[in-house]
């Protein structure tokens, strides 16, 4: 029903199957399944049941009275879930549809067009990396296109960096599929 990695000595990541977990707690809305789950699933990740999650005004998710940074994500049946000891983090987790080819350009430069070549495993995955940087940057009015860079992708990592006004920072990434889904989350900050 639930996995939880140790990534490195900083980063945790959960993966939890929705339809499982709400089946067995009998939850019928998606909005109470996601709510608990993510109650369910930080509980077991971090081993402590009185956790709680509080949202700055942006709604970045955030630990109240708890060392660390969260990031949520949630796609049909899956929610994933990265906890970071010492730094911002963030996560996106997405099942793979073609309709992602009909606004692949909202959000895809010329450059980043190119490397997805179409291509709906790899478009997603692109979705999926700028939704992760949008998280990590956590203010709002980004613009996927002109702010958020996915310069190079590798077959399990990628360089992205997030560029707005002064703010400037690369990032590498991780990717990977899980079933029908891709998962991308960050690693660390690049200097």
């Amino acid at each position: 029903m639930f996995r939880i990695r140790q990534i490195n000595k900083d980063i945790l990541l959960g993966i939890l199957e929705l339809e499982a977990y709400s089946h067995e707690m009998g939850l019928q809305s998606k909005r109470d399944q996601e709510q608990a789950g993510v109650n369910y699933l930080l509980a077991k990740m971090l081993n402590n049941d009185s956790v709680k999650i509080v949202y700055t005004a942006e709604r970045k998710p955030m630990l109240r009275d708890s060392p660390g940074h969260i990031s949520i994500s949630h796609s049909h049946s899956k929610l994933a879930i990265i906890y970071n000891r010492r730094c911002n983090t963030g996560v996106d987790i997405e099942l793979v549809r073609e309709k992602v080819k009909s606004v692949e350009h909202k959000f895809l430069n010329q450059h980043e067009s190119l490397m997805a070549e179409g291509k709906t495993q790899l478009l997603i995955t692109l979705w999926a990396a700028k939704e992760t940087l949008y998280k990590l940057y956590g203010k709002r009015g980004v613009d996927f296109r002109q702010h958020l860079f996915i310069d190079q992708i590798n077959e399990s990592t990628m360089q992205a960096r997030i560029e707005i006004g002064d703010y400037k920072k690369k990032y590498e990434l991780a990717h990977e599929s899980i079933g029908e889904y891709k998962l991308v989350y960050a690693l660390n900050e690049i200097y």
